[in-house]
């Protein structure tokens, strides 16, 4: 057990994350205690006991300061929520952690996600958009990231006309529901829809209207290879397409930026849903408070290691 403090990351290949290389030039910026990232990786199919082994490991650790957790959010939420001292509402209504932090004796566990992804969401998308042009949404993936997308539109001002959530299991759809009709979105709002395939997928954005936002938060073309669409898709004409990967094989994002001059789309990668990621939770747990001056100078140290 190492006798300096660090903090871990949960995922599936961490040793190929960005964040490797940028969390040392962070923690100088943030005047953090350490410079030390550990990954803590799991399978896609890992089982509860792996989950809670590894929370208890974080949780007995007292140099453990805390970690930010990908993939396995909704899997951590499942099989390990009893082990922490304190979950913020928006952990207990999303079903998902993604950020674990120690405070003295007790473990925290919150989702950042609605948080991040808006703040994201904002870096692009033009203030007013879906009240001024009546653009819908469609998300393709109802997991941790998708959840917290629509739990952020939700709560826009200027809400999209309609946001069509896709995933390949019922369950995973019925856990969404859940999660909305707690928070109390508005009743219609939101389309909750199976997708035996990525030809169905297709059809679904192909039908949405021009400038809606169109987005890939399955992991396909991270975790695993792959898009939740085909090459014959067709995107509406002046879409937003975000990919919320930013690194791996990024078909979807690839598939949109074939068609971005002739569709006229507006193309992002997930760069900037990474930095508000991960800044947003490395100040949760080292309990700082970030400014925008701040969160710059971080996307910078981005893009010097890019």
């Amino acid at each position: 057990m190492t006798t300096a403090d660090y903090m871990g990351f949960v995922g599936v290949t961490t040793a190929s994350s960005s964040i490797m290389k940028v969390f040392p030039l962070w923690a100088d910026i943030l005047g953090l205690p350490t410079r030390t990232l550990i990954g803590h990786d799991l399978p896609m199919d890992a089982t509860p006991a792996q989950y809670r082994a590894m929370v208890e490991q974080i949780r007995d650790d007292p140099h453990h300061r805390g970690a930010l957790v990908t993939t396995h959010k909704m899997n951590v939420y499942a099989a390990a929520s009893d082990l922490f001292d304190e979950l913020d509402p928006f952990a207990v209504s999303c079903a998902e952690i993604s950020s674990i932090s120690q405070r003295g004796d007790r473990l925290i566990g919150r989702a950042k996600d609605p948080l991040t992804v808006d703040l994201a969401l904002n870096d692009f998308l033009p203030a007013d958009h879906f009240a001024d042009t009546g653009a819908e949404v469609v998300i393709l993936g109802a997991g941790g990231s998708g959840t917290a997308l629509s739990w952020a539109l939700a709560e826009r001002a200027d809400a999209p006309s309609r946001i069509t959530v896709t995933a390949r299991k019922d369950a995973d759809l019925d856990t969404l529901r859940e999660v909305h009709r707690q928070h109390g979105t508005p009743e219609g709002l939101i389309r909750y829809v199976r997708t035996d395939s990525p030809a169905e997928a297709d059809a679904l954005v192909a039908a949405a209207r021009a400038g809606s936002l169109i987005v890939n938060a399955t992991g396909l073309g991270k975790d695993r290879p792959g898009s939740p669409l085909t090459d014959e898709v067709v995107f509406p004409e002046r879409a937003y397409v975000w990919e919320f990967n930013y690194r791996g094989s990024l078909e979807f994002l690839h598939q949109a930026e074939a068609q971005q001059a002739s569709r006229e789309l507006t193309v992002v990668d997930g760069w900037r849903y990474f930095i508000h990621g991960w800044s947003q939770v490395v100040a949760d747990v080292f309990e700082l408070e970030l400014t925008p001056e701040i969160v710059e100078q971080l996307a910078a140290a981005v893009e010097s290691v890019r």
